[in-house]
């Protein structure tokens, strides 16, 4: 006797969107959370940044005075709070969220090197200077209803990075490339080596307080066009703003360059993050930000009965 043939049901399993590692085939391809929480996260990086800039160098300023004399310290602390300030940024949930990238240069350079889609990047871009702009209008609100510190911040005109006008403009852009490359290759490293990983958000503040005295004469060490950007169009110092976006950019440029070609060693990033590692370039949740999402090659969890449907799997996951 002949059995009838048997259509035996087959199982889907969706893999996780992982925008933060390079995934191919997006379920969606636009994360608005994460671009959110990146305009956020640069905000912070801006608020902070400018006012400890400001701080330090206005006229007037209780910690500029003691420094006045001391150019190549004042320089240097000026680079180490802006760094630090992004470290600040990176540990807000909005950081650890979005990966806190709070730079086109290096959303550029994960999206060079295959950790970030272009749609991502895009948006990642255009969240970084909305942030920025939000960030220094803080400043400058703060400063509109505050008198003394508006006064500061008019006077060393929020923080702007306008290159050295004495020399060719051609050095501060060559400048902005050299810094730039030279931190995007730092940040790189440290992030694809399990061991100093949680350094990474950290080394901003000391690499700028060494880089700063050394160049930031030619051009501010900006690295940053969106931290460029923003105090420009509120102080009004639009010299050489290309600059700001042929440097960094093409900063970012030669350091993937350089580490695809393993001149840093033979390096491989699992996620476009600078902080918060371990999501395999999922999204956590703002809630939770530390919570760990099971790798998508990870086996399927089936719960048991006793265990309400959806319970122990990472958000995203769909059974059928």
């Amino acid at each position: 006797m002949r059995l009838p043939h048997l259509h035996l049901p087959y199982l889907h399993i969706h893999v996780h969107d992982r925008p933060l590692a390079g995934d191919p085939h997006p379920h969606n391809p636009f994360h608005w959370k994460l671009y959110f929480c990146e305009a956020v996260a640069t905000a912070v990086l801006m608020i902070l940044g400018l006012s400890a800039v400001i701080l330090l160098t206005a006229p007037g300023s209780p910690l500029s005075a003691p420094l006045l004399h001391h150019p190549y310290i004042q320089t240097a602390l000026c680079g180490l709070c802006f760094g630090l300030s992004g470290t600040a940024a990176a540990m807000t949930p909005f950081g650890k969220v979005s990966g806190a990238h709070i730079n086109p240069s290096v959303t550029l350079a994960f999206s060079l090197a295959k950790r970030i889609g272009g749609i991502d990047a895009f948006n990642y871009m255009i969240a970084q200077v909305i942030g920025a702009f939000l960030g220094t209008a803080m400043v400058y609100e703060a400063g509109k209803l505050v008198a003394w510190w508006g006064n500061m911040a008019v006077a060393v005109h929020y923080g702007a990075t306008v290159p050295y006008d004495h020399i060719s403009i051609w050095w501060a852009m060559w400048s902005e490339m050299f810094v730039t490359a030279a931190l995007i290759a730092m940040l790189y490293w440290l992030a694809a080596h399990p061991r100093w990983k949680f350094i990474t958000p950290w080394s901003g503040g000391l690499f700028f307080l060494v880089m700063n005295p050394i160049t930031a004469w030619l051009s501010g060490n900006s690295v940053n066009f969106a931290r460029t950007l923003a105090p420009a169009l509120f102080a009004g110092e639009w010299a050489g703003l290309w600059v700001y976006v042929v440097g960094p950019f093409a900063g970012a440029s030669l350091a993937v360059m350089a580490i695809r070609m393993n001149l840093l060693g033979k390096l491989h990033l699992l996620e476009a993050r600078l902080v918060n590692f371990g999501h395999h370039g999922r999204v956590p949740g703002l809630d939770d930000p530390h919570r760990k999402l099971n790798h998508p090659d990870d086996h399927l969890h089936i719960p048991p009965a006793s265990e309400p449907a959806g319970e122990g799997t990472a958000p995203g996951a769909t059974h059928v």
